[in-house]
């Protein structure tokens, strides 16, 4: 099994990560990173009838932690096959994760696109998820100041209800009604 990988392109933000494995002529794989605009292309000599199976997934890159997050629904990878006619053999959008097959008909050089559809949909899904979590942050804060001040207007009701017991006491003792 040969494997490529090549290191996450940090300027382009948020990434699809594609794993994918050609079962055409014996197993072999392919793992590389691809932006969320770039198109990455390769050429596989296939057979004549030979049926191509591949996997794949794709995550977003979080740039401030360093990690690939959980698959985001809405992002995708576009998949092309071309013939060496030059003629679309499979041209398909599909989930952020799973596999495509296809069988070339004609033997040759066989051109396999992928790219990743996470332009708009991925990169509001990421946006939506730091939104989220912003949010949530905001509204525990909220909520525990809220906590605080209402402990505090008990404590300060409580204070008041009872400096206004002694006084009135001790204003109808000054006039001797009680």
């Amino acid at each position: 099994m040969a494997g490529v990988g090549l290191g996450p392109l940090r300027a382009m933000g948020r990434q699809a990560l594609v794993l994918l494995a050609l079962c055409a002529t014996g197993a072999r794989g392919l793992y590389f990173h691809i932006g969320e605009t770039e198109k990455r292309c390769f050429i596989e000599e296939i057979p004549d009838e030979t049926m191509v199976i591949g996997n794949y997934r794709t995550q977003m890159w979080d740039k401030q932690k360093e990690v690939f997050l959980p698959s985001t629904p809405g992002l995708g990878m576009h998949v092309e096959v071309k013939d060496p006619d030059g003629k679309v053999v499979l041209s398909r959008q599909y989930g952020s994760e799973g596999r495509f097959t296809f069988t070339s008909h004609t033997p040759g050089d066989h051109q396999i696109c992928l790219h990743s559809n996470s332009t708009r949909m991925a990169l509001f899904a990421g946006g939506k998820l730091y939104r989220e979590e912003r949010f949530r942050l905001t509204s525990e804060s909220t909520n525990q100041r809220v906590l605080w001040w209402s402990i505090a207007q008990t404590v300060i009701l409580i204070l008041t209800g009872i400096w206004q017991m002694r006084h009135l006491k001790s204003f109808f003792e000054a006039k001797k009604l009680v």
